[in-house]
């Protein structure tokens, strides 16, 4: 079931969202070259609790950790370990928190340190294609606008659209309805009307957009080896347009 949320809810979500962004903006100091996944794992669970808030991600579905972290390869999903973060590598963390039964889900690509400019360039377009999607989700307009915004975006610049992962609703559940493709026809799929929550979230691989599961059951990689990118942004669909709720505390 879609649910419109009250201004109430949406503030609640807000607020799991802002904690969710400045957890990001926290770590980033700490995404270069020689930092451990694990310790930034750590820094994010510790920063969260002090917030007043949970790890939404942490034993979701037998999930182990509090951020997803995928690198160069890795789409999304990926299980933080003694990995060292090397010169030249991007890498997506995604992130969840919970307060008072509302979620919120936030998720960025880094540079480590120095990258070419082919990973600059799938980042920055990953990123533009995040804003594009995110344009189309006003009253009136449907899911496919999103999709087709984000696709044509991504596919123009010679990017692929990874398929088989969507974004989604969120609210009382870290994962609603409806499901949100970042690939579709316009004017297609659910009705988007003022009050809904969702989470857009395009996946974009800098070669073609097939991926395979890792035998850990969680990361997902692309087939050929080729980088991929993930940017994540919560939002409500208002009155006046769609309005972006994982923002830093000074963002």
């Amino acid at each position: 079931m879609v649910r419109a949320r009250s201004l109430n809810e949406i503030n609640k979500i807000s607020h799991s969202c802002q904690i969710v962004a400045d957890t990001l903006i926290m770590l980033e100091p700490y995404v270069v070259p020689g930092a451990k996944v694990s310790d930034l794992d750590k820094l994010a669970e510790k920063f969260i609790i002090s917030k007043g808030a949970r790890p939404a991600f942490k034993g979701y579905m037998g999930f182990p950790s509090t951020l997803c972290v995928s690198i160069e390869d890795a789409v999304v999903h990926g299980i933080p370990t003694e990995q060292i973060l090397e010169e030249g590598q991007i890498v997506g963390i995604d992130c969840g928190a919970e307060v008072d039964g509302y979620f919120g889900d936030h998720a960025k690509s880094f540079p480590v340190g120095k990258i070419d400019n082919y990973k600059k360039e799938l980042l920055k377009i990953t990123y533009e294609s995040l804003l594009a999607g995110i344009e189309q989700a006003k009253p009136g307009n449907f899911v496919g606008d999103i999709g087709c915004a984000v696709q044509t975006h991504a596919e123009n610049h010679g990017f692929s659209v990874v398929r088989e992962l969507v974004g989604h609703g969120i609210g009382t559940k870290l994962h609603e309805e409806p499901q949100i493709p970042n690939y579709g026809k316009s004017k297609q799929g659910h009705k988007l009307i003022e009050g809904m929550c969702i989470a857009i979230e395009p996946m974009i691989n800098l070669g073609k957009k097939d991926i395979y599961t890792a035998d850990d059951g969680w990361t997902i990689f692309t087939k050929d080896g080729q980088p991929s990118a993930h940017f994540e942004h919560t939002i409500a669909i208002t009155k006046s347009g769609p309005k972006i709720l994982s923002v830093g505390t000074n963002g």
